[in-house]
């Protein structure tokens, strides 16, 4: 996309909102060569941002007042709670004929921030990198959705963000918002609740046999990668999205049927549901996988337990996920257009587990007949059943206080894990990405 000398010296950016996603957005927008990129957070934070971003090459401002009363082209990269509160407060100085977009994870309150408070003069156009802010974000998608704007201002908001290097996909914000239901929030819930799981039985993942090589090793990396992050991040998705709901609800579910039948050792029913609506009748899919072996997996272990001396694991989180799809009808497939990092690996080491005859019958037998793994699979369910709770009452503090005691117990890992997991995600995306 070509972008000429004279726009990136002549148009005003603006980000209002310098955490971590805004900070790298600002950094690229005007590594790329964009003279003028404006920047603010709170107004308690501008002395020491404008000392700490001085030789950055971005324009400290004081409030967001100054941002859009200055710039061309606005986002607003905040929290996804707080995103009427800020909008409210600095909409009305937006400048005329100016672009606005936000980088939130739910868009419809959002949008309805931007309808409410933004005058009638101003362009809309939204947008969501679907990856963290330590994702490198070249070749990942980039959701934009030009919700009030003309196709000239469109064709802006795209140049400008173009430095990204990221596959654009254009949706409407009721498209993102089901999508982001189907894929980001029940992923996350799921790796939430195992180490919730894991720190209720005082167990760090990687010094336990059922936790070795593999499938193992994804598991407890990402896990470690969502509560390293800001809990913020995951309560927004979870709890403002109204799809969202239904889909944790319902793998919840899913997790509670599934353990009954375990416990109850009910295995022509339990097999029965073992994700045939997903990946087809046969199990040894000739689908090219995602995931292509555990010769990748298993150079990414914390685990100083010898594979050979790995025990079975029922892989409950897996198979009540394809259960949670099959009762929803929802094709993971579908939404590979906007596929993160995190689901393309839970995709892929679920895909991995039912394509493998030999795997998934283990996996079926140990969850039915082991004692072993047992207690592990209470604490799932039980971790499951809070996490959908608190969603399905909408306590952002519950869901605070629930992360970050969880989060509490695994920071002494989170540094090599997060290190591990970057490099997961590169080698596996490289090799895999289609």
């Amino acid at each position: 996309m070509t972008v000429s000398e004279h726009e990136k010296g002549e148009v005003e950016i603006g980000i209002i909102g310098l955490g971590d996603m805004g900070l790298m957005y600002a950094k690229r927008i005007a590594k790329a060569g964009w003279k003028s990129v404006n920047v603010c957070d709170l107004p308690s934070r501008y002395e020491q941002l404008k000392a700490k971003l001085k030789d950055s090459g971005l324009n400290v401002l004081r409030d967001g007042h100054a941002v859009s009363r200055k710039c061309d082209f606005i986002i607003y990269s905040v929290e996804a709670e707080n995103i009427d509160k800020v909008v409210a407060e600095y909409g009305p100085s937006t400048k005329v004929g100016s672009i606005v977009a936000g980088q939130t994870s739910v868009k419809e309150p959002e949008i309805r921030a931007f309808e409410k408070h933004l005058p009638e003069d101003v362009h809309i156009v939204s947008c969501h990198s679907l990856h963290g802010p330590t994702v490198d974000p070249q070749g990942q998608p980039l959701v934009m959705i030009q919700h009030r704007a003309t196709k000239e201002k469109f064709q802006l908001a795209l140049h400008i963000l173009s430095c990204l290097k990221s596959q654009v996909v254009v949706l409407s914000y009721n498209e993102h918002d089901r999508i982001m239901a189907d894929t980001q929030a029940v992923t996350h819930v799921a790796f939430l609740s195992m180490g919730t799981a894991w720190k209720t039985q005082k167990q760090f993942p990687w010094e336990t046999p059922q936790y070795v090589g593999g499938i193992e090793n994804v598991k407890v990396h990402m896990a470690l990668r969502i509560y390293a992050n800001k809990w913020h991040v995951y309560a927004g998705i979870a709890i403002m999205n109204p799809a969202a709901k239904i889909q944790i609800k319902q793998y919840s579910q899913s997790v509670s049927d599934l353990f009954k039948l375990m416990i109850q050792e009910k295995e022509e029913e339990f097999t029965a549901r073992a994700g045939e609506y997903v990946f087809g009748k046969t199990r040894n899919s000739s689908r090219e996988q995602i995931l292509l072996s555990d010769s990748i997996l298993d150079q990414f272990s914390l685990s100083s337990v010898p594979k050979d001396k790995r025990k079975p694991n029922s892989h409950l989180s897996l198979l009540a996920m394809v259960d949670c799809w099959h009762s929803l009808k929802i094709n993971p497939y579908e939404h590979m257009v906007c596929q993160t990092p995190l689901f393309r690996l839970w995709l892929g080491i679920t895909e991995y587990l039912f394509c493998n005859s030999d795997m998934l019958d283990e996996a079926i037998h140990s969850a039915l007949y082991s004692k072993v793994i047992r207690a592990d699979d209470m604490e799932f369910y039980s971790a499951t059943k809070g996490w959908a709770e608190c969603v399905d009452i909408g306590n952002m503090v519950t869901y605070q206080r629930r992360f970050e005691d969880t989060s509490k117990f695994f920071e002494s890992r989170f540094e090599e894990s997060n290190k591990m997991g970057r490099e997961m995600i590169r080698v596996i995306v490289t090799k895999t990405h289609k």
